[in-house]
């Protein structure tokens, strides 16, 4: 039951993605040149409505996976935050897809999407190699 939730609920995400324009360069771009702003309001009812659902969740006592009461805490600040951000956003600026976009853009044909995707996946990769260099590093020092 559950992988068919997920499947119902990323093609009605996918699909919201399709008609609010954000899997369109055009609007992206717009966006960034601060000529099209409805963008803009796209993400701001995102954000409205995911603290929307938080709240009922919370409200109505919905407990994590784990057991846990649902808690929305500040994560600590580390430089990796300021590097990630720059790279996201370098990566959404040139390609004109996020994640979410890319996988929508790919829904809807658009064969540029695989490419964004490809990066998407080499990068995560490549942070993940880097992660593990380091920690051998660090365990080799200790």
């Amino acid at each position: 039951m559950k992988p068919l939730v997920f499947v119902v609920s990323g093609a009605v995400f996918g699909f919201l993605l399709s008609m609010g324009r954000a899997t369109d360069a055009a609007a992206i771009v717009g966006m960034f040149r601060l000529s099209d702003l409805h963008l803009f309001g796209v993400i701001g009812v995102a954000i409205a409505t995911a603290a929307v659902g938080i709240a009922l969740l919370r409200r109505a006592n919905v407990r994590a996976a784990d057991g846990s009461t649902i808690k929305l805490e500040p994560k600590p600040y580390h430089s990796a935050v300021l590097v990630g951000g720059i790279v996201f956003g370098l990566g959404w600026g040139l390609s004109a897809a996020c994640p979410g976009t890319a996988l929508a853009q790919l829904g809807e044909g658009k064969l540029y999407a695989l490419a964004t995707i490809a990066g998407i996946l080499g990068g995560t990769w490549a942070r993940t190699r880097l992660a593990q260099r380091a920690g051998a590093v660090s365990a080799a020092k200790s």
